[in-house]
């Protein structure tokens, strides 16, 4: 039986439009997203086969399949609900994300300050990756990650609550090569409800990480 499934998008393929078209959201999901789902169950499968076997020649391969596969998977079903079409702008204390709002200006000095680093991160990571906001429990801050392959140069203890794909299957349909035009059109339809809720649910289990003494 499998582990890990595909979940439905919460909306329909046409929903983010202008930014992102019907057609780039419906193979963004169901094929990509899904290629993530099958080659995460099926390395489980290989390793309990490995382990079965006691044969542990392919083992480094296949941990760095499971990360690979499984942080696509996990990225991806944030990257769904940080979008919506009736996001965007900038979150504000009236709109009831008021404890985001603070803890961006906290952490980066405003949100212009903050909104021009995570676009320069997404826009320029090299071949396939992510930027991404993520809360940083050691500090209690939030911190602007480029993730290069899904799991690559990420804090051990940081929580990802906002995620811009900067992989080429992400816009390339409808962009071509101006990936830093698809990361500003981004901005339009953030779903800052989305990420105030990820933010509260972080920083309540943050502090949940075992620390030396």
């Amino acid at each position: 039986m499998a582990v890990y499934t595909l979940p439905e998008l919460p909306y329909d393929y046409a929903a983010l439009e202008p930014v992102i078209s019907p057609q780039i959201i419906e193979l963004h999901h169901d094929k990509h997203h899904a290629a993530y789902v099958k080659g995460a169950n099926d390395t489980l499968e290989q390793l309990a086969e490995a382990r079965d076997k006691e044969q542990w020649g392919s083992i480094n391969g296949l941990e760095k399949n499971l990360a690979f596969h499984l942080s696509g998977h996990i990225l991806h079903s944030i990257y769904w609900h940080n979008m919506t079409g009736d996001g965007g702008g900038e979150p504000l204390e009236k709109d009831g994300v008021g404890e985001l709002a603070d803890a961006i200006a906290e952490s980066f000095g405003s949100f212009a300050a903050f909104k021009a680093q995570l676009t320069k991160t997404s826009a320029t990571t090299q071949g396939s990756g992510w930027g991404v906001l993520a809360y940083e429990p050691l500090s209690g801050r939030l911190i602007v990650e480029q993730v290069y392959d899904h799991q690559g140069n990420v804090g051990q203890g940081s929580t990802p609550i906002l995620v811009f794909d900067a992989w080429e299957h992400a816009f390339y349909l409808q962009y071509k090569n101006q990936k830093v035009d698809f990361i500003d059109a981004m901005w339009a339809i953030v779903n800052w409800q989305d990420v105030a809720r990820r933010y509260a649910a972080a920083k309540e289990r943050g502090d949940s990480l075992l620390l030396a003494p």
